[in-house]
C-alpha cells in the first residue's frame, strides 16, 4: 500500500504561518480556530463529570485523566472534531442513585459488551438502517430542544440576576464575533468566563507539585457488577446511544464532512474499545454524540485537533492538579457553560431542518423531536414513533395490495 503524506496545519494563533509537516494525523490543524473549537462541548461534558465523581466517590483525576486520554485517542484516530462525551442516561442514574464504583465500571463493561456484539455481528448495521432520515432529524430536534431547555433551567437560571448578565454578556460575544476569522468567538467567550471565574472565586485549586499522575488500581468488575451495570445502567442507555450517539452522529458526519464516510461499524468499534478503557482504568461510561460533533463544529473546529487540544486540557489538569483538577475545571461559570449549550443546540436544531422534502417527512420530524424532549425515555419512544409513523403507510399499502 502506498504511503500518504502526512501534514498538520499549525498556525501561529493570530499571525499565519506556513503549515510545518509532521508524522501523526492527517491534515490536522492547530490554530487558534481548532482551539476555540476545542471548547464547543464543555458545557454538556464538565457538570456531568464533576456531577458523577461527586456522587460515586469516583478519583477526579483518574477520572479526567482517562477522558482527557478518550479525547486525544478519538481526536487522532477521525481527524475530526469527534469528541468523546459522557453517557447521560447513565450519569443521570449514577448521580441520583450513588451507585458504587464497580457498578459503574461494570455497566461500562456491559454496555461496551453489547456495542461490540452488535457492531461485530452487523447488527448495528442493519438497526441503523431502519432509521429513515425524517427520523434521524427528529432526534436531531429533540436533542437540540433539550439541550437548549437544560442550559436555561439548570445553567442559566439558578445563577439568578448574575446568570442572566453573564449569559447575555456571553450571547453578545458570540453574535458580534460570529464567524470572525481573526478572533474566534468561542475563544474569546471561554477566555472571558475563565477570567470572570478567578476573579471571583474565594480560592483557586493549588498544583500538586508533581508531574507524576498515580492511576488508582482498579480491580476488573465481577461477573455479578457486569450483570447489575447491565440492567441498572446499559440497558436505560441503550436506546439513546443507537439513536444519538450512533445513527444521529453518523448522519451528522455525513453532513458536516461528507467526504469523511464514517460508517457506524467504526463508531460502534471505538465506543465499545473506549468504554473497555474507561472501565478498566477508574473513567466514566463514555460514547459519541452529535451535539459534541457539532459544538466543536459551532465553535470553528474543522479538523481533530480540536478534540486533542481538548484532551490535552483535561489530561494537563489531571497531572497538574490532582484530585483537585474538578475545581480548576469548574472555574468558568456555570452560566457560561449555558451559552455553550445553547449554541451547540441551535447546531442541532439547524441540522434538523435538513430533513425530507415532502409534508409528511417535516411532520415525522417534529413528531419525533417533541417525543424525545416530553417522553420519559424520549429517545426510546421518539425513535418508535418516528419509525412506525414513517414505514405504516408501506405496509397499509403492502396489505392493500
Amino acid at each position: 500500500m502506498a504511503s500518504r503524506t502526512i501534514h498538520a496545519d499549525i498556525s501561529f494563533w493570530f499571525v499565519g504561518t506556513a503549515p510545518l509537516p509532521v508524522t501523526f494525523g492527517t491534515r490536522m490543524r492547530f490554530n487558534r480556530h481548532e482551539l476555540a473549537g476545542s471548547f464547543g462541548d464543555i458545557g454538556t461534558d464538565l457538570p456531568l463529570l464533576i456531577g458523577i465523581i461527586a456522587a460515586a466517590g469516583l478519583d477526579a483525576g483518574a477520572v479526567i485523566f482517562v477522558f482527557g486520554a478518550l479525547q486525544i485517542f478519538s481526536g487522532l484516530y477521525y481527524r475530526l472534531p469527534m469528541p468523546m462525551q459522557p453517557l447521560k442516561a447513565m450519569a443521570v442514574i449514577i448521580i441520583a442513585g450513588h451507585l458504587a464504583p464497580a457498578v459503574i465500571h461494570g455497566g461500562g463493561l456491559a454496555i461496551a459488551i453489547v456495542m461490540l456484539l452488535l457492531t461485530a455481528t452487523g447488527l448495528l448495521s442493519r438497526i441503523a438502517q431502519l432509521f429513515p432520515l425524517c427520523v434521524v432529524r427528529g432526534i436531531q430536534l429533540g436533542l437540540g430542544l433539550s439541550l437548549a431547555s437544560l442550559a436555561v433551567r439548570s445553567y442559566i437560571w439558578p445563577a439568578g440576576v448574575t446568570g442572566w448578565l453573564l449569559a447575555a454578556g456571553g450571547f453578545l460575544i458570540m453574535l458580534l464575533l460570529w464567524q470572525n476569522r481573526r478572533l474566534p468567538a468561542g475563544l474569546v467567550l471561554v477566555t472571558a468566563g475563565f477570567i470572570y471565574g478567578l476573579a471571583t472565586r474565594n480560592a483557586a485549586p493549588n498544583p500538586v507539585g508533581s508531574w507524576h499522575l498515580h492511576l488508582p488500581s482498579v480491580a476488573l468488575p465481577t461477573a455479578a457488577d457486569i450483570v447489575t451495570g447491565f440492567f441498572v445502567l446499559a440497558l436505560p442507555q441503550l436506546p439513546l446511544s443507537l439513536a444519538n450517539s450512533v445513527v444521529a452522529t453518523r448522519q451528522t458526519c455525513a453532513d458536516l464532512f461528507p467526504e469523511s464516510q464514517v460508517t457506524t461499524r467504526k463508531i460502534g468499534f471505538t465506543y465499545a474499545l473506549s468504554n473497555v478503557a474507561s472501565a478498566l482504568f477508574g473513567g466514566v461510561p463514555v460514547c459519541h454524540g452529535s451535539g459534541g460533533l457539532v459544538g466543536h463544529y459551532n465553535f470553528g473546529a474543522r479538523t481533530g485537533g480540536s478534540v486533542v487540544i481538548y484532551g490535552s486540557i483535561y489530561v494537563l489538569a489531571a497531572l497538574v492538579f490532582g484530585h483537585a483538577a474538578k475545581d480548576f475545571l469548574s472555574i468558568l461559570p456555570m452560566a457560561i457553560l449555558g451559552v455553550i449549550l445553547t449554541f451547540e443546540a441551535f447546531g442541532l436544531v439547524r441540522l434538523a431542518q435538513r430533513t425530507e422534502a415532502s409534508r409528511f417527512g417535516k411532520i415525522i420530524t417534529v413528531a419525533t423531536g417533541i417525543v424525545c424532549v416530553v417522553a420519559p425515555h424520549g429517545f426510546l419512544f421518539g425513535s418508535v414513533i418516528g419509525i412506525v409513523l414513517y414505514y405504516a403507510p408501506h405496509v397499509f399499502r403492502r396489505f392493500r395490495s
